[in-house]
């Protein structure tokens, strides 16, 4: 078990840092208003006499601390990591009982992050080749003091392990028990790349969609992305 207190913590400042997630998650009314999250829990009040499923859209509001929270646009992309949580979808650093933000600190790196998760499920699932799911960009401002495991990677070797999580989400539990804002630590799906895992929405801003993008599964891998606006087909290396 490691101590919290004995891993270092650093700034970390990225401008144009990048997630991709899947397009089919649209943008929650209520997180891009721009009322003052404070007045969330009256407007839902009065909007749920009208809209039933609208806690099914915005997710658990609870599980993010109220002088936390974010609104205006682009929040969706910052808060609802934090609101759709389960058991059922552990990641890195969580064991899926509360949201984690991650983001890389380049294209590539959120590229070749997302395409390893997307090929572990066209896999599990056994899909046909073709172009499938579609996938969106998003770019945005990380500024924030972050427990730093880039610096000691060998101390920290079990939490970058690339399939097995048990070791990271243990680690992430104690961090943010321990009042931690958050994870820095280098990709292993790209070479010299790093991530950030944000454990609040606050320390993220400027969120803006970017490119939507096709990816290619011919039956064993990712082969291929294609930016859907220029239609241009790129190949992964």
């Amino acid at each position: 078990m490691i101590d919290p207190d004995t891993v270092p913590v650093s700034t970390i400042e990225w401008q144009d840092a990048v997630r991709i997630i899947r397009s089919i998650h649209p943008p929650i009314d209520l997180f891009e208003d721009i009322a003052d999250p404070a007045d969330w829990p009256l407007l839902i009040s009065a909007e749920q006499k009208t809209n039933p499923r609208l806690m099914e859209n915005i997710g658990n509001l609870d599980l993010v601390p109220q002088e936390r929270r974010v609104g205006g646009p682009g929040a969706t992309y910052l808060m609802a990591p934090f609101t759709h949580v389960s058991p059922d979808r552990p990641t890195r650093f969580s064991d899926g009982s509360y949201g984690v933000l991650y983001a890389g600190n380049s294209f590539e790196v959120a590229l070749l992050e997302t395409i390893h998760h997307h090929s572990r499920f066209m896999a599990r699932t056994n899909e046909a080749p073709g172009w499938t799911s579609q996938f969106r960009e998003v770019v945005m401002d990380i500024n924030a003091r972050l427990h730093d495991l880039r610096a000691d990677e060998g101390r920290f070797s079990k939490a970058a392990d690339p399939n097995d999580y048990s070791a990271s989400q243990t680690l992430g539990g104690q961090l943010r028990a321990a009042g931690s804002n958050g994870v820095a630590y280098s990709s292993v799906r790209r070479e010299s790349g790093e991530c950030a895992g944000l454990f609040y929405p606050d320390l993220a801003s400027n969120a803006i969609q970017g490119r939507h993008l096709d990816y290619h599964w011919d039956g064993e891998r990712v082969d291929l992305y294609r930016d859907t606006r220029t239609g241009e087909v790129f190949r992964i290396v």
